[in-house]
């Protein structure tokens, strides 16, 4: 018997030049090989550094059983007034945090916008402010503003402001940038000035995609509400940390329904608003 033959160089180079389909992506392969190998060993890695233990999930897991079955019925028990006062207190802050941080936004994402100040330096440092202030979660925001204006709603107004202040900016920018140009060249063609073609050439278009995203924004911040909210900055989520605090399950499960129905209703009522708007803006502009 013979031992095996190896393949010479120039005998390689001619199976890959006569199959040139089986050695495609080779390269592509092995990279993607090598991905997955480094996320395995990085999972792996944090697991061991984290000290995860399965056995604690495995008593945790019953404890879950055990509160959840304390979860029902869900009931609000005496304290159904105070808690409907406190989800209007939420959606208030909601509401007004979403509004002021689009007010806010609105100059900077005209000044952010590449088509609007073609100064790169002035766009640029703009875009970088919006991105530090973007950087800072809601609840850090929260935590400021509690040592700053106490607790209570008006903290909360204010940590949803800033946080959707960096937000709004960046996606009205981006809107505005998307515009189409014909309209603002058309106003200043006509001799009007540079106000006139914002207002009258670029506002029409980007408004439909601004309320949109406010409206969304405003959902969103109906359960970011309810998170900054535990840390005592007003609303629902003050009376969820509690009953959580107090082992209540049956008003835990009660309150978490109310946010979920409360969410569900604004998710539904802002999708029609949001049809409507681009709806009636299609009409108009065709």
């Amino acid at each position: 018997m013979t031992g095996p033959r190896w393949t010479t160089g120039v005998e390689a180079a001619a199976i890959r030049a006569r199959y040139p389909a089986a050695f495609e992506g080779t390269r592509e392969r092995i990279a993607a090989a090598a991905i997955v190998a480094t996320m395995l060993a990085l999972a792996g890695l944090a697991v061991w550094r984290l000290d995860v233990s399965f056995a604690r999930l495995g008593t945790g897991l019953v404890q879950i059983a055990a509160i959840v079955g304390g979860m029902f019925p869900p009931t609000p028990g005496t304290h159904l007034a105070v808690f409907m006062h406190a989800l209007g207190e939420t959606l208030a802050i909601a509401f007004l945090g979403t509004l002021t941080g689009a007010l806010i936004a609105l100059p900077l994402g005209l000044l952010a916008a590449k088509t609007i100040v073609p100064n790169v330096f002035a766009h640029f440092a703009v875009r970088r402010v919006l991105d530090t202030i973007r950087g800072v979660d809601v609840l850090i925001w929260a935590l400021i503003f509690i040592n700053v204006v106490g607790l209570g709603p008006f903290a909360g107004i204010l940590a949803i402001a800033a946080s959707d202040t960096g937000s709004f900016g960046k996606l009205f920018s981006e809107a505005i940038e998307n515009a189409d140009r014909k309209p603002v060249d058309g106003v200043l063609s006509t001799g009007g000035s540079a106000l006139h073609a914002i207002r009258w050439g670029l506002v029409p278009q980007v408004v439909p995609v601004i309320a949109s995203q406010i409206l969304y924004y405003f959902e969103s911040n109906t359960r970011s509400a309810t998170i900054i909210g535990i840390v005592g900055a007003g609303g629902i989520g003050l009376h969820l940390a509690e009953q959580i605090r107090v082992l209540e399950w049956g008003q835990v499960a009660f309150l978490v329904l109310l946010i979920l129905v409360t969410v569900a209703i604004i998710d539904l009522v802002s999708s029609r608003l949001r049809f409507a708007i681009i709806g009636r803006s299609t009409v108009e502009v065709g």
